[in-house]
């Protein structure tokens, strides 16, 4: 059975290094095909230890750590995630940002999903001052060449976490995606709902 464990700050140190490849495995998989590098990963979680109010959510297996979920106020994001919040009027201290979620195949299924956003949202609410919780997904094409036969979106999971897909709120997100020599920019949507 799976144990969550919410965590914020230096307590995020010990798994910096675990985290940087569990990320790296998932996301080589569809939808994402991410050529990951450990170096900018341990860099990138960084963040999560500096910016105030932030959360990573971790899943273990006894000891081992099997899944994480991020979430981060939304004005410590980065300009691409901040900028159409901005065009669209909202007010960066009001929105908390779940980033990524990332779980080895073999535990899905048994409501870790669930749990990473019932944990982040209850993160938000105990931080306080939030009004909207947001994510965003990438957009690949149906006809894409790496689109495995059997995959299903998460559309349908999310909408029942009560978000609903934001068109007007999208933005590009660039990385290396396996076989390609260089990061090229993906195009990303926001999901969102109230708090």
């Amino acid at each position: 059975m799976l144990r969550f464990k919410r965590l914020s700050g230096e307590g995020l140190t010990h798994y910096i290094p675990e985290l940087a490849q569990l990320r790296i495995r998932v996301f080589r998989d569809w939808p994402y095909l991410y050529d990951g590098d450990l170096a900018y990963e341990e860099r990138y979680l960084q963040t999560y230890i500096q910016a105030p109010d932030s959360v990573i959510v971790l899943a273990f297996d006894g000891d081992r750590v099997v899944g994480a979920s991020t979430g981060i106020p939304l004005q410590h994001e980065t300009q691409e995630v901040k900028q159409p919040f901005i065009d669209a009027g909202f007010d960066l201290d009001r929105v908390f940002y779940c980033g990524e979620s990332v779980l080895l195949p073999a535990y899905r299924g048994q409501g870790a999903g669930v749990e990473f956003f019932q944990q982040r949202e209850a993160h938000a609410r105990a931080v306080g001052g939030f009004d909207l919780c947001c994510f965003c997904g990438v957009q690949r094409p149906d006809d894409h060449p790496a689109r495995p036969a059997d995959y299903q979106p998460l559309d349908s999971f999310w909408r029942k976490r009560g978000y609903r897909k934001q068109p007007e709120l999208s933005t590009t997100f660039s990385w290396k995606e396996l076989g390609e020599p260089y990061e090229s920019p993906k195009p990303m949507t926001f999901w969102m709902k109230r708090l």
